[in-house]
């Protein structure tokens, strides 16, 4: 199961709003540059946050899914090959 947001895209979203905060100096009419990256960054740090404590609290589902594989592994006992 994908996550709809997870830390990769939080963290491209805070160095996309960083980019725009601070190294962008032109400026656009009728859009603030500076507060659209704010805002990416306030949004990239809450997709991060909530992510962490998502997978932290639950245990993730990949977890919980090779836990269960490893418990239901059967070992064979095969004979050696005779030559």
């Amino acid at each position: 199961m994908q996550q709809d947001m997870g830390i990769g895209t939080g963290i491209f979203l805070v160095a996309v709003g960083a980019i725009l905060r601070y190294a962008i100096t032109i400026q656009a009419s009728g859009v603030n540059l500076h507060a659209v990256g704010d805002i990416l960054m306030i949004v990239g740090v809450v997709g991060i946050v909530l992510s962490v404590i998502f997978w932290s609290s639950w245990g993730g589902f990949r977890g919980s899914r090779r836990g269960a594989l490893v418990e239901r592994q059967t070992v064979i006992d095969r004979e050696p090959p005779i030559y």
